[in-house]
């Protein structure tokens, strides 16, 4: 019989939707975004609020406290770790989609541009992993030690049901706040291609189709502790850098101080690999085993390793442009999505162009200004800031995310809800849709890409940028 949760169903109710792929994770929110927008749906019903207070007014410790009983319910307990099955969540993806044939599909590296890319294309998106969070009940923000012999536990029971993955743990205060100390956050990379995988591609696929990798280039220093698993100290998508993770750094005093914790009793293990691919890279056994199958079944398979988000987002967003234009769309108006906050079918309703920022941190946000400044300009600009939940010094301010907006020629909005009570508040993943959904109608949508016009312009586009197509 199949190790599964109670309660798993075909539309992913229950705990595997809930829990096994964690409720708002990187990968459910993008493949629901993706299939409903196939569908010719919005995201209002991927209400994701992520746990994270909603009451940024409250003493530090109150807040904290929330976050640990807001992780309580969608984190795993110890006794569930032995009951998931990767190949159900591996099925639960596939199931998501329309049962129709496709010009093609993306898979790899989650990032909310690769979503708005597959859009263009009509095609799928698949993630090469997905993500876990499982209670810590006597865990700490300040001792990754503690945190890395409790993972260490863990990783070896859900490894001993699902050896095609890999487990990279992330002790990341920084990006995760008080989190981390409740919960042990686990990133499942699949080492080879889930069947369900192999299956959807041979029943779905048009003669020829090509197959797309978006692989994560992003590379941070990895402890490998044992076959299938490895531990990671931050994370670059808190915006620091490696050093900012050492004990004596005044970042990670502020970052700890803010949630909790306290820089003297922080040591974290040595490293075993200085520059091994951070916790969103595809693994090399995953991609070699798509490459067998697409050469195997005659499909085409084209890598786009993109070494920062930025240079994707920028690439897509003027894939999109041209894209609008081609149809007769002005192709003059730009939503900067951060995050969660994100919604592929209405950016195409509405005739939009996307920009994706990975998160609120200073390095995206000043990235999405870079791109602007060196566009054609745009005659309005809508900014969707997620707030992250948590203080740090790498994120951006309102100021920053106000300067974005005014780029736009003659609309310059930045979302009050999100903006309120920002950076420590939450809100839900329908937010964008409702913000989008005030936008006019721009309808019909364009016809769907090719993936050879695709390519040809983020080669184009993003080449300056170090997004390598191939």
């Amino acid at each position: 019989m199949h190790k599964v949760h109670k309660g798993l169903t075909a539309d992913g109710a229950g705990l595997a939707g809930d829990r096994v792929v964690a409720a708002g994770s990187a990968a459910r929110v993008l493949v629901g975004a993706t299939a409903r927008a196939l569908r010719g749906e919005d995201c209002a019903d991927l209400g994701h609020t992520g746990p994270t207070s909603r009451f940024p007014g409250a003493p530090e410790p109150v807040r904290r406290a929330a976050v640990t009983r807001a992780a309580g319910r969608v984190a795993l307990t110890v006794s569930q770790v032995d009951e998931v099955d990767a190949a159900r969540v591996a099925r639960w993806f596939v199931d998501q989609y329309p049962r129709r044939r496709y010009p093609g599909v993306l898979i790899g590296s989650p990032h909310g541009a690769a979503a708005h890319l597959a859009v263009a294309l009509g095609v799928p998106w698949l993630p090469a992993g997905f993500e876990m969070t499982v209670h810590w009940s006597d865990g700490a923000v300040d001792r990754p030690a503690d945190a890395l012999e409790h993972g260490e536990a863990l990783a070896t029971r859900l490894l001993a049901g699902n050896a095609d993955l890999h487990l990279r743990q992330v002790h990341c205060p920084a990006s995760r706040g008080p989190l981390t100390g409740a919960t042990v956050s686990l990133t499942a990379a699949w080492r080879a291609l889930p069947a369900a995988y192999a299956q959807f591609l041979a029943d779905r696929l048009v003669p020829g189709a090509p197959v797309l990798l978006v692989r994560d280039a992003r590379t941070w220093p990895v402890l490998e502790r044992g076959p299938g698993h490895s531990f990671q100290v931050g994370s670059p998508a808190s915006g620091l850098d490696p050093v900012d993770f050492h004990p004596d750094s005044h970042a990670l005093r502020q970052v700890l101080r803010s949630v909790g914790g306290d820089a003297a009793r922080w040591e974290p293990p040595e490293v075993s690999v200085p520059s091994g691919y951070a916790e969103h890279g595809v693994d090399s056994g995953f991609e070699l085993a798509a490459r067998d199958w697409s050469a195997r079944h005659e499909h085409p398979l084209h890598r786009v390793l993109v070494p920062r988000p930025a240079a994707l987002s920028a690439g897509v967003a003027d894939l999109y442009r041209r894209w609008l234009r081609g149809a007769g769309k002005t192709g003059d108006r730009l939503v900067v999505e951060c995050g969660r906050l994100l919604d592929p079918w209405q950016v195409v309703r509405a005739g939009l162009v996307p920009y994706w920022c990975e998160n609120a941190t200073r390095r995206s946000v000043d990235e999405a200004e870079w791109w602007l400044a060196g566009s054609e300009a745009f005659s309005s600009v809508d900014v969707l800031p997620e707030p992250p939940g948590v203080r740090s010094p790498a994120l951006a301010g309102l100021p920053q995310w106000l300067a974005v907006a005014g780029f736009g020629r003659r609309r310059r909005a930045l979302d009050r809800t999100t903006a309120r009570g920002y950076p420590v508040t939450s809100v839900p993943t329908r937010r964008a849709t409702e913000v989008l959904r005030a936008q006019p109608y721009d309808l019909p949508a364009p016809p769907s890409l090719g993936a050879a016009e695709a390519l040809a312009v983020l080669r184009d586009s993003g080449g300056h940028q170090g997004l390598l197509v191939s």
